[in-house]
């Protein structure tokens, strides 16, 4: 027996389990992740408990493997198609913190990493992508780890986005790693690809079969022991007769042969008599013998009693796998969260801020960000937001997040999309580039509204109003499937065009103002809802020479009317081509029907001139007031007159013989 070589140790500890194992042959390859002692013990004994317990409520003792360098698994799916099949993919992210810093500054904290990842090839990986500026935002990397443990202090600057930041970082380097589990391993000499339920089942059935053969060994030990015990009894008890045999004979076999013969005693017995030592045979020699004969058949009986019990040999080993819990047990060091990784999106890369989209009279485009422009009083020359051609002039303002789609609006009525991201970001003074570059719109057409757009549901609808005074409402979800060459999103007349376009809920009221200082306000329910090509109904009835210059949707109150005299309360700010504005509450306009011809909303003079745009606002907003010379002036709206409809308004900025195009609000979110 102990010239033969074990193929498998009888260990204990569920060694391929716990500590796992990796490599590749030919043909094959096994990567089985490590797991938590607790765990696998947990998992071994409710299968003791429960032989048909299946791989689903095996997960609720083994939880997922547990790297010994910890770090967050993401998700659970992985770790399911692993355990139930064998194969799976389990995603892993490194443990990172982002502190606040003094100065306003952040800095990201990372504590565990992924297993088998080097520290050193990923700290160089690091700072290769900064020197790169594949990564930018970093202000500093430093490695602080110590016998304590991993610590990787990355420094942003201050104006960072530590989101965007760590989703560069999971991209480009391996703070996020997959492991591939392979769970192969050999049965019976048989490569194999094990579920969780058949790996712990070999390792039980291992462990059957070393308490089996274990228990055999230290049987037949006993019994041979006892064998010989009884053969010493019998010696003991005629000592007297023993001797004198033994002192006769001629030599050792002689007595061997003789004792046999005498006490029907067999050869191991009778040799074991001749090599016992005379000490042995005291009075106190004689009841240690007796002692352990009665202590060896006890044994022998529990032998017996485990070998043919099968339940018994698995509470042996039950009892084992506890001890060896308690003795060796620790706390799981690798995190499971519920949330899976996502693919992580050009969007997921781009810090989500407000910009400034303008589009200029000959079709060029670009966004800046809203710190770009200071906040300025009333009156002031405003700061210069385009660099335009002596011919051209900055036609169009909107305020958007860089992950918002954007609908265009051509004034025939055609729809495109684009992402704030995917325009060109400019400087305060840029050009910026040829809209015809980044979207199919047709020569003879120009970009006269677009709307920011999050999300494409059919819980919203894009309202659009034409200079004709015809309004129209389709369902917002009739444009979540973007086309290159956009897609009709009104019918016209050939002496109509767009000139606006808003979101809305269909709980709104719609108010439609005209460049002669005409004004309606009507309930948005009273718009039917049409398909996208449709040509919508009248809003407003107009004098021959006037025309719709703006749209604004206002919110409503039970009554009918807008909340008055609150922070929260509504302005319709109106804005004439000679620099001139006013707001005015916008429950001063009464609620009727769509198709009239609306009440005085602006006293319009040579002084003030033609209203050129209006906007809906609050007091706690800003504006963005845009020239024909590429000028913009941002106002605080708390520092425009209020006047009653039938004003001029006072003066807000000063033109040096420019003319103001367009309005856009700036929400209070924004302008802080």
């Amino acid at each position: 027996e102990t010239r033969a070589e074990p193929t498998v140790l009888p260990a204990k500890f569920p060694n391929l389990i716990c500590n796992g194992c990796s490599g590749i042959a030919v043909g094959m390859a096994t990567n089985i992740p490590p797991h938590n002692l607790c765990e696998a013990v947990d998992g071994l004994v409710a299968l003791i408990d429960n032989p048909d317990i299946d791989g689903e409520q095996l997960m609720q003792y083994v939880k997922g493997p547990d790297f010994p360098t910890g770090a967050i698994i993401y998700g659970k799916e992985g770790i399911r198609e692993a355990y139930l099949t064998g194969r799976g993919k389990i995603t892993l992210r490194a443990r990172a913190e982002v502190q606040q810093e003094k100065g306003g500054r952040q800095s990201i904290v990372i504590t565990e990493i992924p297993f088998q990842v080097n520290k050193a090839e990923l700290l160089e990986s690091i700072a290769r992508l900064i020197r790169e500026k594949k990564i930018e935002g970093i202000a500093d990397l430093r490695d602080e780890s110590d016998r304590e443990g991993i610590r990787i202090v990355i420094e942003l600057r201050k104006e960072a986005d530590s989101s965007v930041v760590l989703n560069l970082l999971y991209a480009h380097t391996s703070l996020q790693t997959t492991f591939g589990a392979i769970m192969l391993a050999l049965v019976d000499g048989q490569p194999k690809v094990l579920t969780l339920k058949q790996m712990l089942s070999s390792f039980l059935q291992h462990r059957h079969q070393v308490v089996t053969r274990r228990t055999r060994f230290e049987l037949n030990k006993a019994e041979k022991r006892a064998h010989i015990l009884e053969g010493l009894k019998i010696a003991l008890q005629n000592i007297d007769e023993i001797i004198s045999i033994i002192g006769k004979s001629e030599d050792s076999s002689v007595a061997k042969e003789l004792l046999c013969q005498r006490f029907s005693l067999s050869e191991t017995q009778a040799q074991a008599i001749l090599d016992m030592r005379l000490g042995r045979l005291t009075r106190l020699e004689q009841g240690k013998v007796e002692e352990e004969h009665e202590e060896l058949l006890k044994s022998i009986a529990e032998h017996k009693a485990l070998l043919a019990d099968y339940s018994q040999r698995m509470e042996v080993i039950k009892r084992e796998l506890l001890a060896l819990k308690k003795k060796y047990g620790d706390g799981r060091r690798t995190e499971i969260v519920e949330e899976e990784v996502e693919q992580i999106t050009i969007e997921d890369l781009i810090a989500e801020e407000q910009m400034a989209v303008t589009i200029s009279h000959s079709g060029y485009i670009k966004r800046l960000s809203l710190d770009t422009y200071r906040r300025q009083q009333r009156g002031g020359f405003g700061v210069k937001g385009m660099a335009t051609k002596d011919e051209d002039f900055v036609e169009h303002l909107v305020i958007a997040s860089t992950h918002d789609w954007i609908l265009f609006l051509t004034d025939r009525g055609q729809c495109h999309w684009l992402k704030v991201y995917e325009i060109p970001e400019g400087s305060r003074s840029s050009k910026g580039r040829s809209i015809v570059n980044l979207l199919n719109v047709r020569d003879e057409e120009t970009i006269t509204a677009f709307v920011p757009v999050k999300q494409f549901d059919s819980h919203h609808f894009l309202t659009i109003g034409t200079c004709r005074g015809i309004i129209k409402k389709t369902s917002l979800a009739a444009y979540s499937s973007p086309r290159r060459g956009g897609i009709r999103a009104i019918s016209l007349s050939e002496d109509d065009k767009v000139i606006a376009a808003a979101l809305t809920d269909g709980k709104k009221d719609i108010l439609l103002a005209t460049e002669g200082g005409r004004a309606i306000r009507f309930s948005e329910a009273e718009v039917r809802e049409t398909g996208r090509s449709a040509q919508g109904v009248r809003g407003m009835r107009l004098s021959e020479d006037d025309k719709v210059v703006g749209m604004v949707i206002a919110e409503r109150s039970g009554n009918g009317q807008t909340v008055k005299g609150s922070s929260a309360e509504e302005f319709l700010l109106s804005v004439s081509e000679n620099g001139y504005g006013k707001r005015t509450g916008i429950s001063a306009y009464p609620l009727t029907h769509r198709g009239g011809r609306g009440v005085i909303s602006a006293k319009v003079t040579p002084r003030n001139g033609k209203v050129v745009a209006v906007a809906k606002v609050k007091s706690r907003d800003e504006v963005m007031i845009i020239s024909q010379g590429g000028n913009l002036i941002r106002l605080a709206v708390k520092n425009i007159r209020i006047a009653s409809r039938n004003t001029q308004g006072v003066k807000l900025v000063r033109l040096r013989e420019d003319k103001v195009i367009d309005v856009a609000a700036v929400v209070s979110e924004l302008s802080s």
